[in-house]
């Protein structure tokens, strides 16, 4: 009877490998492959010259790994790319943790919650071009921003906000702070609406307050879900690319300030340097892992 039971389950089982191919195809072919591809791109020259000649591919090794990290551009815009990300980050986290907190507390007894998570979600799903193209137009010189600075009597000419590193940092960060702040927002709010009940209600018989109760219940259990968002948030602020490109028409102005790695990785692939692009992209794929075993390894220190 065991060896049927066994035998039947297998059978049972095999149903769910089927399902499985469809993900591993897609896997291989649209991950695994331009990955492979990648690695194997940059450790060759190549080099394009008139027209559709080329000349090439020649293997050189780990010279475009030197040439990259010789150069030092690469540390300039990984810098570029972290001061955008945190100056986007930080208020990002803060208030979806606020909305969180609000959206997720029965005694305040919020009128719409429903209709208020889905407005913060929409900016969301608005792609970043069309969110791109409306704060240039909005910031520009003769957008509605500066007219209504004009008229209150802040500024007495147009304020060039692309000009000047501080703001046209702060354009950006506020642009992917705005749009990914309503799926922070939803994410924490799913970890919060998931505590028991209880372990508030214990607090409050305690004499805990709000804050205390926040900070030393919400917070803790919060934290797996704190993590992820961190990692994936960093993961996504490394790959930045469509909202500075767009902003700056693929400069990173002022003088590279805005100069993100992606948009650097897109200047050798436009140019056809597939061995310098290829490099590039293992080393920010090294670069991420890095950063995310750091947040990840700090975050289990601060358990202990």
């Amino acid at each position: 009877m065991k060896e049927k039971k066994t035998g039947s389950a297998l059978r049972h089982n095999r149903w769910g490998y089927f399902f499985l191919i469809p993900f591993f195809v897609v896997f291989i072919i649209f991950q695994l492959i331009p990955l492979v591809t990648t690695i194997y791109n940059s450790f060759f020259e190549h080099y394009y010259k008139n027209g559709l000649t080329e000349v090439g591919p020649n293997f050189v090794w780990l010279e475009n790994y030197k040439t990259l990290l010789a150069s030092g551009d690469i540390l300039i815009y990984l810098k570029n790319t972290m001061i955008m990300w945190i100056m986007g980050f930080v208020p990002q986290i803060i208030l979806s943790l606020l909305l969180a907190a609000w959206f997720s507390d029965p005694s305040l007894r919020l009128k719409g919650k429903k209709f208020f998570q889905s407005v913060i979600y929409l900016p969301n799903l608005i792609m970043a071009s069309a969110f791109s193209m409306l704060f240039f137009a909005l910031f520009a010189e003769t957008g509605p921003i500066n007219s209504m600075l004009m008229q209150i009597g802040l500024i007495s000419a147009p304020y060039k906000f692309l000009s000047h590193t501080v703001s046209a940092r702060a354009l950006v960060a506020f642009m992917t702070c705005l749009m990914w702040f309503g799926n922070t927002t939803i994410l924490l709010l799913a970890g919060m609406l998931g505590i028991d009940q209880s372990l508030y209600e214990a607090a409050e018989v305690d004499g805990a307050s709000s804050t205390q109760i926040f900070f030393r219940i919400t917070l803790p259990i919060l934290r797996p879900i704190l993590l992820y968002v961190v990692i994936t948030s960093l993961i996504g602020g490394l790959q930045l690319f469509d909202v500075p490109q767009i902003l700056t028409n693929g400069q990173g102005g002022p003088n590279r300030t805005t100069m993100t790695l992606i948009m650097y990785l897109n200047k050798h692939l436009y140019s056809k340097n597939y061995g310098i692009g290829g490099a590039l992209s293992v080393i920010l794929f090294f670069i991420t892992g890095v950063l995310s075993i750091i947040v990840f390894r700090i975050n289990t220190r601060s358990q202990q």
